[in-house]
């Protein structure tokens, strides 16, 4: 049980502010985790790795030489939100690109997609690699939908060692993938984790059982098995990660033998024997195996197996020397500290002086902001109740809590350019709202934001080019279609309607009342529709007949922001409200 805490809430910074001061000279702390606080040579691949709190040596204690650049650390079991993970990746590039890396959960995809987006748009070149190593989570067949556990070692390394050596990001790219495809692991659990703060463990496995393929946040494992010898449970690990090992397998592999928190280094020790001769007996050479606590679960007992099938370049890299806080290899030079100057410029480089038009643009997007946040306001609870009949009722809360920090937020950047009041909104609305509807906006808002950009005057064109780019970080990051039952399906019609209209020549803002039409009207469509994505997608009997409350709730926004440009038109030049001056 974890208790050494002032105030459980605080529990993740404080424990990542206390590794910073006592690991100075391989990490620097950043809004959202740490980079190395040595040099990087100027070109080099920014590997930028991440997750939740609460797995430690993952994730902060692999950055450094030959490992990880970044990494951007969550509150316990959650995922970093999208501004950390760009605010981490911003200050770790050194001008050869970004590789992203981290396990395949819900929240990471969604806020690491967010960052990378945001980060492309920008000019950084960004990539990702997701972790899919865990054999229990998904069949063979569905290997893309495997979530990532211990596993994240192996790709780390091989990437962070190939950016070490100097490859470009095509290259290392390509060894993450790789050497993904042939990591394969098991985990089992003999016990439950305890959250700071928390009377009971998140979940108990009965006495005298063992749980097979349990998560590292205590996901449901696929079967229960009295509890065995470590004959046969080394027999049961090796032999099951056999049955599901790569094609192209060769025989020699990288063994890791990972403790989930409170098996002792004694009894990961005598596993590691048993299946070390059973790997033998099997045909396989056992290279640079790895024992001991590489990927945690805060104080679960439990552990897991991994195997990476090596090929010649992936030894290579394998074997290659790294030196940080948690894992070390070989040896490397002394690095020279990094100027903690350069750190800071990373995070404020983009700051610049806003044009008078995007500074213009910029207070009325703080204007619809406040528009769009009264219009949350008021439907809040009818879309809470919405979301409950098929899903968890939430949605009402969470887009509250979004637009609430992405009013203020924007507030405090008036006076800037309308890309930087639009980021800093979409941030803050991705961090404060949370979950899937959360990043989704967040993402939207920072890349409409990034397409009206901080230009000298803005025209029809720059707000079409806004509205798909809100569309497109909508439909990359959430990878809904139209007839999965998602705010999509309002969405599409809104921006197909309103790219019509400009098309034709109507003016913004009768193109922005079409649109909001199109948006209400397929909103209410939904109702017929069967859930294919998100969290009604269980129930979906229940959702039928009701309207999909993203979706909704979109079209409420997009209403209310016509009415809104309408009446500033209106007062502005009543005569010409509808001309095409007044609307651009």
């Amino acid at each position: 049980m974890t208790q050494i805490f002032d105030n459980p809430a605080d529990f993740a910074d404080e424990a990542l502010d206390g590794f910073v001061a006592a690991n100075r000279g391989y990490v620097a702390r950043v809004d959202g985790g740490v980079v190395r606080s040595t040099e990087v040579p100027a070109g080099q691949v920014a590997l930028v790795v991440g997750g939740g709190s609460g797995h430690y040596p993952a994730f902060a204690g692999l950055v450094g030489p030959g490992l990880a650049a970044g990494s951007a650390c969550g509150n316990m079991f959650a995922s970093p939100a999208a501004g950390q993970v760009y605010r981490v990746a911003k200050a770790a590039n050194a001008g050869g690109g970004v590789l992203l890396s981290y396990g395949n959960y819900a929240g990471d995809v969604l806020h690491f997609g967010q960052a990378q987006l945001r980060l492309n748009a920008e000019g950084i070149e960004t990539r990702t690699v997701t972790v899919t190593d865990d054999i229990a989570s998904a069949p063979i067949e569905h290997i893309e939908k495997r979530r990532g556990i211990a596993g994240d070692l192996t790709v780390f390394k091989i990437a962070g060692a190939a950016a070490e050596a100097g490859l470009n990001l095509d290259d290392v790219e390509r060894l993450a993938i790789k050497t993904n495809y042939r990591t394969r692991s098991l985990g089992v659990a003999f016990d439950g984790c305890t959250l700071p703060g928390a009377a009971d463990p998140l979940f108990h496995v009965p006495a005298g059982q063992m749980s097979l393929g349990l998560g590292i946040h205590g996901e449901p494992g696929i079967s229960e098995h009295p509890m065995p010898t470590a004959s046969e449970l080394a027999d049961l690990l090796v032999s099951k990660l056999l049955a599901d090992k790569p094609e192209d397998a060769g025989d020699r592999v990288a063994a890791i033998v990972n403790g989930l928190g409170t098996v002792k280094y004694d009894e990961l020790f005598l596993l590691f024997g048993k299946i070390e001769k059973l790997l033998t007996a099997a045909g396989l050479t056992i290279v640079e195996p790895e024992c001991g606590e590489l990927v945690t679960s805060l104080d679960m007992s439990g552990l897991s197996l991994t195997l990476l099938w090596l090929d010649e370049e992936l030894e290579q890299y394998w074997a290659a020397p790294a030196d940080t806080p948690a894992f070390r290899k070989g040896s490397m030079a002394p690095r020279a500290a990094r100027a903690a100057a350069t750190i800071d410029d990373a995070e404020t480089a983009d700051v610049e002086q806003p044009t008078p038009a995007a500074a213009e643009l910029g207070r009325q997007a703080v204007a619809v902001l406040a528009q769009v946040q009264d219009v949350v306001v008021e439907h809040e609870e009818e879309l809470g109740k919405l979301d409950a009949i098929a899903g968890d009722g939430d949605h009402g809360i969470g887009m509250r809590r979004g637009v609430d920090a992405a009013a203020q937020a924007g507030e405090a950047a008036s006076g800037s350019s309308v890309s930087r009041v639009l980021a800093n909104a979409g941030e803050a609305w991705s961090e404060r709202a949370g979950g899937t509807s959360g990043a989704l906006w967040g993402s939207a808002v920072i890349a409409a934001g990034l397409a009206l950009g901080n230009r000298e005057s803005y025209s029809s064109k720059d707000a079409a080019a806004a509205v798909e780019a809100f569309a497109r970080a909508i439909t990359e990051l959430g990878k809904a279609d139209p007839g999965d039952k998602t705010m999509v399906d309002a969405l599409l019609p809104f921006r197909d309607a309103f790219l019509a209209e400009l098309d034709g020549g109507a003016p913004v803002d009768r193109a922005l009342a079409v649109a909001a039409a199109a948006a209400e009207s397929a909103a209410a469509r939904t109702a017929d529709l069967r859930p294919l994505k998100g969290r009604a997608r269980p129930l979906a009997e229940k959702s039928i007949g009701h309207p999909d409350p993203g979706a909704v709730s979109f079209g409420l926004i997009a209403a209310r922001i016509s009415r809104h440009i309408d009446s500033q038109l209106a007062a502005v030049a009543p005569s010409t409200a509808a001309g095409n001056g007044a609307a651009e």
